[in-house]
């Protein structure tokens, strides 16, 4: 028998306000620059008639880089269809950052012509970075950005200095799109692996994370100090099994440390907690890190959307720890590491986003970071074409819709109910609900107390895997001019209400 729900929005007990940017996105700094990111799959594969393998490997990380990735030319943040569906989206945050981040020069003056300075990996023009700050400017969107960090600008044992970071920063102030926020580097708990330089340690990372803030604290007090951002350790792992996991990123890096080795005796205390989870890795990454791998037939069960909670579960005592009473920030996350599994560009994916987004909210107050906007399979929209993929428009719903007072539904989670309840985001009296049928095989029923409007999501011709999603059975495609389609809801009489199976239905009461 399916789950029967029973929605009660007389008797809900507010649980917090969150912030009303929680649903924002990163563009990877391998974006802007133009440089290696992950190998897009085939449509077969996508659709999962055609397995993804690669050829099992003992040389750990260093398989990540040969045959699973190519060379992608710079983004183009001026294109009028990129703009338009990012606005749409509403205010939010844009993460600038990645790997690449910790290792680029900012070659502003032009003086290296396209020449990559010894211990760098790439360079940043002035006009790829204005690029960047015409678009955040355009959209209304608030910046956030790491720096260099790299064996370019210093050695271990020479102190950080902020030669490079003075550049993107002034160049932005002066522009007149400072930045707002800042992590000093992108997963620093891998040390090396993440470029920086030979012979790295926690200790030489404190010193350094407490050069940056007090800098940026005497010279741009206005911005927001942000950290760690790790990825893995602190028992938090990529793979099955819940709290008793093993797997994950330190299969790749024995040698990762926790959020206290790099936090712990720092003076310059963090504004905002950050780290990054992924719910496992993608079938790039598969035959690397294996228990760490999720099947596309477990994409809906309980154990794969336990993830998120759990992870921030775990680091809402860090938090608490090292900046009390501050918001917690996922400042990357999606459904796999190594960008994304076959299905994170199909409707597949979309009950484990708007499950993170209900989930966290009921958890504390922050921000999530998608990775990416418009990179890889897990992006909202597909590269250089920019089509809004499956998750592109239930984020869109989410942030239409789902308001920033969290309630408690006193429903617990369980396959076919996953019951979320939000205050309107058009500020009108009553409540937004969200309920997950997660279940494939069986039908949801709930009682409504009340007449709603309805927005119920579902693959289209109910194939899981369909890379077009369909509202109230309107297939959500773009139209002429890519106008977007029509996302109204239908009335829904008060009674009893059946949701099909795999399906993610919005009440608006």
């Amino acid at each position: 028998m399916g789950e029967f729900v029973k929605l009660d929005p007389d008797g809900l007990k507010a649980l917090r306000e969150i912030n009303p940017m929680m649903m924002s996105y990163n563009v990877e700094f391998a974006e802007v620059t133009g440089g290696t990111f992950w190998k897009a799959y085939t449509p077969e594969q996508v659709a999962g008639t055609e397995e993804f393998y690669v050829e099992p490997t003992t040389e750990g990380i260093a398989a990540m880089y040969k045959d699973l990735m190519q060379i992608y030319a710079p983004i183009d943040l001026y294109n009028e269809k990129l703009r338009s569906l990012a606005k749409e989206l509403g205010p939010v945050w844009v993460r600038v950052s990645g790997t690449w981040a910790t290792k680029t020069y900012y070659d502003f003056d032009g003086k290296m012509n396209g020449q990559v300075p010894e211990g760098y990996l790439n360079v940043l023009t002035k006009e790829q970075w204005i690029g960047v700050l015409d678009f955040v400017k355009e959209i209304g969107a608030k910046l956030i950005v790491s720096v260099a960090n790299c064996p370019g600008l210093h050695t271990a044992e020479e102190p950080w200095n902020p030669s490079e970071a003075e550049k993107l920063f002034s160049l932005s102030k002066e522009y007149g799109v400072p930045i707002d926020a800042a992590e000093f580097a992108n997963e620093p708990n891998m040390m090396e692996e993440t470029g920086f330089p030979k012979g790295y340690t926690p200790e030489h990372y404190r010193r350094d994370q407490d050069l940056f803030f007090k800098w940026l604290r005497e010279n741009y007090p206005e911005c927001i100090c942000v950290g760690p951002s790790t990825t893995g350790g602190d028992d938090i792992t990529f793979g099955k099994g819940g709290d008793s996991a093993v797997g994950g990123i330190e299969q790749l890096m024995p040698e990762t440390c926790d959020c206290a080795d790099l936090l712990d005796g720092t003076t310059e205390k963090l504004d905002v907690f950050s780290y990054h989870y992924y719910n496992g890795v993608s079938e790039r990454l598969a035959s690397v890190m294996p228990t760490a791998h999720w099947d596309a037939s477990e994409a809906n069960t309980e154990e794969y959307l336990a993830v998120a909670p759990h992870c921030a579960r775990i680091y809402a005592p860090i938090r608490d720890k090292y900046v009390p009473g501050g918001e917690m920030w996922v400042t990357e996350s999606g459904d796999a590491g190594g960008g994304g599994d076959t299905w994170a560009s199909t409707y597949l994916d979309v009950f484990r986003t708007l499950n993170e987004l209900g989930r966290f909210a009921t958890v504390t107050n922050g921000v999530i970071f998608h990775n990416t906007l418009a990179s890889s399979d897990y992006g909202f929209l597909a590269r250089e074409v920019f089509d809004p993929r499956p998750n592109y428009f239930a984020v869109l719903l989410w942030n239409r819709l789902m308001g920033t007072t969290v309630f408690d539904t006193k429903e617990e989670i369980r396959e076919g109910a996953h019951v979320f309840a939000h205050s309107r985001k058009d500020g009108k009296d009553g409540v937004v609900y969200l309920v997950i049928n997660n279940s494939f095989t069986d039908t949801t029923t709930v009682e409504l107390p009340k007449d709603a409007v309805r927005y119920t999501l579902a693959g289209e011709n109910g194939n899981m895997r369909a890379t077009v999603m369909t509202l109230n059975g309107r297939p959500l495609v773009l139209g002429e001019g890519n106008a977007l389609p029509s996302l109204e809801g239908a009335e829904q009489a008060a009674g009893e209400v059946e949701l099909a199976p795999g399906t993610c239905t919005f009440f608006v009461m």
